[in-house]
C-alpha cells in the first residue's frame, strides 16, 4: 500500500476523518533550515498575482489601491500599513480615491499556470485566495479611528465601497478558480482584538457578511472548503462563516474558548493553530523545555479525534537570528517527535 502523502493526510482532516498524523499547516519561521526531516508542506498557496504590488526603495510594497506597507521588527518582518499615511480621510469621497485596476487583456491562463507551476499537487494541497477582508481593507485605507467612525456614521457609503471591491474581486476569482482548480480556498479579515471583535455581530452580519458570502459562494458552489484567517477573539463569527462554506479557521488563537469551540462544532470546524504565540511559548528567551512542553500540550488538547492542524509561531527582533533558529528548531523538532506519532500512540 502506498504511503499516505501530506496532502492526503490534510484532506482526511478537512473531510472530518482522523488523520495518520497531526498535519502542520503553516510553517514555523526558519523551519526549512532547522527541520532535519524535511517534510513536504501539506498545503501551498497559489500566488496568482494579477496586478503585482509595486516595491518601495525601503523594501516595502504599495498595493493596487495605493496603500504603502512596511516590515516591522515587532512583527518579525511582517508588513503593516505605514503609520499616518492613509489614502482616504472621508468615506463619502471614496469614489474619487479608490480605483480598481483594469482587467482588460489579462492573461488569465498565463497567471494561473505561473501560480501553480512549482507546486507538486500530488504531495501538497493547493490553496487559492479569495479576497474577503472588508474591515481590514477599510482600516488600511483610513486607519482604525476613521474607519470605525465611518462604519458607525456612514454605513451606506462603507457598503457601497465593499460592493465596488467585491465586484472586482469576484471577477478575478471567477476567471482564475477553474483554471487553478484549488483544493482549498482562503479568505481572511482581522476584525478582532484579543478581547473581542472590533464590531458588533449585528454590524458584521449587516455590512460585511453579505460580501464575504458572495466570495465564499464561488468556492461553495464548487465544493471547495474555505480556510478563514481571523486573529483575536473572533469565535462569535463561526456560525456565520459556516453558512458560506468555511471549514477551517486559522490561527484560532487562545483568546477564544477553543476547547468549547471544539466541543460545540467537533470536526465541522477545523482548528489550525491554537498556539500561545503571545505568551511564553512565543517570547524571546523562553527556555527550551517550556517551548517543547507547549507543543505537546497544544497537540494533546486539540488533536484527539482529528479536526486540528498544528501551526506555531513566535515573535521578536529580526536581528537575533541565532535565538530565532533555536526557537524554531525546538518547535519543529517537538512537532516531528510528538505530533507525527500522536495518533499511533492513541491506538
Amino acid at each position: 500500500m502506498a504511503k499516505m502523502t501530506e496532502k492526503e493526510n490534510l484532506m482526511r482532516v478537512i473531510n472530518g476523518q482522523e488523520p495518520g498524523w497531526v498535519p502542520r499547516k503553516g510553517i514555523v519561521p526558519y523551519a526549512d533550515e532547522v527541520d532535519h526531516e524535511h517534510h513536504t508542506p501539506c498545503c501551498l498557496n497559489a500566488m496568482a498575482e494579477v496586478h503585482p504590488p509595486r516595491r518601495t526603495a525601503a523594501g516595502g510594497r504599495i498595493d493596487i489601491y495605493g496603500v504603502e506597507y512596511e516590515a516591522t521588527d515587532s512583527t518579525d518582518g511582517l508588513s503593516l500599513p505605514v503609520p499616518n499615511r492613509f489614502i482616504l480621510d472621508d468615506i463619502t469621497k471614496w469614489r474619487d480615491v479608490i480605483k480598481t485596476p483594469s482587467l482588460e487583456g489579462v492573461d488569465w491562463e498565463g497567471i494561473a499556470k505561473k501560480a501553480v507551476e512549482k507546486i507538486n499537487r500530488e504531495e501538497s494541497a493547493l490553496q487559492f485566495g479569495l479576497s474577503g477582508g472588508y474591515f481590514q481593507t477599510l482600516t488600511n485605507f483610513m486607519g482604525f479611528t476613521e474607519g470605525l467612525i465611518a462604519l458607525q456614521e456612514e454605513p451606506e457609503e462603507c457598503m457601497a465601497l465593499f460592493e465596488y471591491l467585491t465586484e472586482y474581486n469576484e471577477k478575478v476569482a471567477l476567471n482564475l478558480i477553474d483554471l487553478i482548480k484549488p483544493d482549498i480556498c482562503g479568505m481572511g479579515d482581522d476584525n478582532a482584538t484579543a478581547r473581542s471583535p472590533f464590531i458588533s455581530l449585528e454590524m458584521y452580519r449587516r455590512m460585511m457578511k453579505p460580501f464575504q458570502a458572495r466570495m465564499g459562494k464561488i468556492a461553495k458552489d464548487r465544493g471547495i472548503p474555505i480556510d478563514m484567517h481571523d486573529c483575536g477573539r473572533c469565535e462569535d463569527f463561526i456560525d456565520d462563516w459556516i453558512d458560506f462554506g468555511v471549514r477551517i479557521w486559522n490561527p484560532a488563537q487562545i483568546s477564544n474558548d477553543l476547547v468549547g469551540v471544539k466541543k460545540k462544532y467537533g470536526n465541522k470546524m477545523i482548528l489550525t493553530g491554537c498556539w500561545d504565540s503571545q505568551g511564553a511559548p512565543g517570547w524571546p528567551g523562553t527556555p527550551e523545555e517550556v517551548v517543547r512542553q507547549a507543543v505537546r500540550d497544544c497537540i494533546d488538547t486539540y488533536a484527539p479525534g482529528g479536526g486540528f492542524c498544528f501551526w506555531a509561531s513566535f515573535y521578536g527582533a529580526k536581528d537575533d537570528l541565532e535565538r530565532a533558529k533555536k526557537h524554531a528548531f525546538w518547535i519543529t523538532d517537538e512537532y516531528n517527535k510528538y505530533g507525527r506519532t500522536f495518533y499511533q500512540r492513541q491506538g
